[in-house]
């Protein structure tokens, strides 16, 4: 057992005006996540923009987080990587500025075979002695790490947990906690007795999807309940529309770096119809204005 928890949110990373990572807003929402729901917090994943950090921007963001959250929340690092040994490089740091666990995600673009896998994945265990999330992604890595060969990462020491964002063919693996990588699957995930999700709704519902865990025999009905905020949350590429969000919420968090831009005119719309709809924003706030936070 990871004892990472059941909810990790899979946190945005915050931008000033400028561009830059905005580390009072960092801590700010890192607490706020703490508060609402998150039993951890995946810092410099997807949903954090981690291809267009700097590794000393995701080493100082992890940092950060630890000090502000660490003896309350778990916090993962992603620190992964098509190379090993900048994964490695990642892993180390990330293990020493703190982290409780580190995501390793999929080999991308150059897309390893096998018998490259395991060897990837048996140097980033070995650089630390912090559970391993393994990240399975097809749709962002071109690359599907099929069961059996999880089966076989799972041997693999300190390699404990799988964040799982295929789409299909979602099972328990012997020797690995599973998590779910898309937030609808989340109700899946638990009722197959997994440990939980990475989640990017729970930056806003966080306490509403920590009820799927705390109250199984209602996880059915809040999850419908949750349908349509999940919808608008992938009106585009992640972590576009949660990033629409929070700042409607008043949370700042800034823009996005390219080559992400922000949500245009209609997808802000759907987003914010999902805030309004859910009773998280009201109908007399102007559109596109933060509401008060």
């Amino acid at each position: 057992m990871t004892g990472l928890g059941a909810i990790l949110t899979a946190m945005v990373t915050p931008f000033d005006a400028d561009g830059r990572v905005d580390e009072g807003a960092t801590v700010r929402l890192a607490r706020h996540l703490v508060d609402h729901g998150s039993d951890g917090i995946v810092v410099c994943g997807s949903t954090g923009e981690a291809p267009t950090l700097t590794d000393d921007e995701q080493i100082g963001l992890i940092s950060l987080v630890v000090a502000e959250v660490g003896e309350r929340a778990s916090v993962v690092a992603g620190a992964g990587s098509n190379d090993t040994r900048h994964a490695v490089e990642l892993t180390q740091r990330a293990t020493d500025a703190g982290a409780h666990g580190i995501l390793s995600v999929t080999p991308y673009y150059n897309r390893p075979n096998r018998r490259g896998l395991i060897s990837h994945f048996g140097e980033v265990a070995r650089a630390t002695h912090r559970p391993v999330i393994l990240y399975n992604i097809p749709s962002r890595t071109g690359l599907d790490m099929p069961n059996d060969l999880l089966a076989e990462l799972a041997r693999i020491e300190g390699v404990e947990a799988v964040k799982q964002a295929r789409f299909e063919d979602l099972e328990l693996i012997d020797g690995l906690e599973l998590y779910g990588g898309d937030d609808d699957r989340l109700c899946e995930v638990l009722e197959l007795g997994g440990a939980g999700g990475i989640c990017v709704a729970s930056h806003i519902v966080g306490e509403e999807m920590h009820r799927m865990v705390d109250e199984p025999e209602r996880r059915r009905e809040i999850d419908e309940t949750l349908r349509a905020m999940y919808r608008a949350l992938s009106v585009t590429v992640n972590p576009i529309p949660i990033k629409a969000a929070l700042n409607l919420l008043g949370h700042g968090v800034g823009g996005l770096r390219l080559p992400l831009v922000d949500a245009d005119e209609e997808q802000l719309a759907t987003v914010r119809d999902a805030l309004e709809d859910h009773g998280l924003l009201t109908a007399e706030s102007p559109r596109g204005a933060p509401a008060q936070a």
